[in-house]
């Protein structure tokens, strides 16, 4: 679990403590205490819950700006499958990506042809490892790092996500081209959501990122929006992917790719821990091969960090996409590359972060410690103590966590009053 870099931020200034955000976290990593909002960071997986139903929009994402390109001589934009579905009325898509250039790009590589390179890969590793059926996708970091049973690990697909395999080939390109050393070179991703973003600072499966440099869909949106009457004038061509690589933009995107009818397809995050958890309890289908699941409603297309909504731009993929060719990735534009350049160069690790104790037996201790408190408190799981839930409360309590105390809750305090008011009359009586 990521302990050092968070995409998802708090603004102080502008959060009121109002819990909406604490409700909302799947992970249960936001206290509200002394009226404003904060984060536990060994809980928060960046789905961008958060910064999705902040009525105040004290929640914000880390990223980069355009002004921010200027350190690189060259640069290459990555733009996700999910940038696709964001205009309206655009009858090629090469005038979309002539725009990128147009707004100051130097080239542009689809990370939908990574895409269509990790769907074959997957295909492959599918029918080479039916011992470890059903296998998990590994595209959306959040999927990862949601993870709370170490029994899943060893059913996590080792491939690197599409945005680093386009990567890789997108630098490899560059360098043909320009002759620059690497690092003179900028590789550029597109992203729809915090979660992509985090992955890129700490990423993995890997030790360091292709990436260099991530700007936000909503960011560039209008400056592209600028752009596109110019770029339909005269559309220059970029598409090296076909239906398969973009379809990867909506939920069961990637599962058709697989091109099997033994998978499970899930979006939404409450959706994605009720299937973890029965996959854990072994619910499943005989024959299960392959899970995808998308932290986000409808697929990346509904990331925090898009601008169209989630489900006209699932229909916009659908229609949009229906009749281009299957696949494109053997195009003679992309660079030579051999499968183990996707795979994983390191193991992932379970990561106990929810443990109460340093050690078995402090964790049984405190485990007791919790339960009697949780004992005393209400079980509305209102909130309005500034931790999720009573047993939230209850465990906050036993670690010390933001000096919580069970007066925090509010119909406890409630009680103590009337009870201190009875003693009282009495007393005067």
């Amino acid at each position: 679990m990521n302990k050092f870099f968070h995409s998802v931020y708090l603004e102080d200034e502008k959060c009121t403590g109002c819990i909406t955000c604490l409700k909302r976290c799947p992970t249960q990593a936001i206290r509200v205490r002394n009226g404003k909002a904060h984060i536990i960071s060994e809980f928060c997986i960046d789905c961008g819950e958060c910064i999705r139903h902040c009525p105040h929009h004290a929640k914000h994402t880390r990223r980069d700006f355009l002004s921010d390109l200027d350190r690189f001589e060259y640069t290459v934009a990555l733009p996700a499958p999910s940038l696709y579905s964001q205009f309206n009325n655009v009858r090629d898509n090469d005038i979309l990506l002539t725009a990128l250039t147009l707004m100051g790009f130097d080239d542009v590589f689809e990370v939908s042809a990574g895409a269509e390179i990790v769907s074959e890969l997957s295909r492959t590793y599918i029918n080479e490892h039916p011992e470890l059926h059903p296998l998990i996708s590994t595209a959306c970091p959040t999927i990862e790092r949601l993870i709370l049973f170490p029994g899943l690990i060893p059913h996590l697909l080792p491939l690197l996500p599409p945005m680093e395999a386009a990567a890789i080939l997108a630098r490899r390109r560059a360098v043909e081209k320009t002759g620059l050393p690497e690092d003179k070179i900028g590789i550029v991703f597109l992203s729809p959501c915090p979660s992509k973003i985090t992955f890129i600072h700490e990423p993995l499966g890997m030790g360091k990122s292709n990436i260099d440099a991530v700007l936000a869909i909503k960011d560039i949106y209008p400056v592209l929006l600028s752009h596109m009457k110019e770029a339909e004038q005269h559309p220059i061509s970029h598409t090296l992917s076909g239906r398969i690589g973009k379809g990867w933009a909506i939920s069961g995107g990637e599962a058709y790719g697989i091109i099997s009818d033994h998978y499970l397809a899930a979006d939404g995050i409450e959706n994605v821990i009720r299937v973890l958890e029965d996959l854990e309890d072994e619910k499943f289908l005989p024959g299960l091969q392959f899970v995808e699941l998308n932290a986000c409603s409808a697929g990346c297309v509904g990331g925090v960090l898009t601008v169209e909504n989630p489900y006209i731009a699932k229909a916009k993929v659908k229609q949009a996409f229906k009749y281009e060719p299957v696949l494109h990735m053997h195009c003679a534009d992309l660079p030579e590359f051999r499968p183990e350049d996707f795979l994983w160069t390191q193991k992932v690790s379970y990561e106990p972060v929810y443990t109460l104790g340093a050690n078995i037996f402090e964790s049984m201790e405190k485990i007791m410690e919790s339960q009697q408190i949780l004992s005393g408190l209400p079980g509305l799981d209102c909130g309005s103590c500034g931790s999720p839930t009573c047993k939230a409360l209850a465990e906050d309590i036993v670690k010390g966590v933001d000096c919580a105390k069970p007066e925090d809750c509010i119909y406890l305090m409630r009680e103590q009053w009337e009870q201190h008011s009875r003693k009282k009359e009495e007393e005067e009586s």
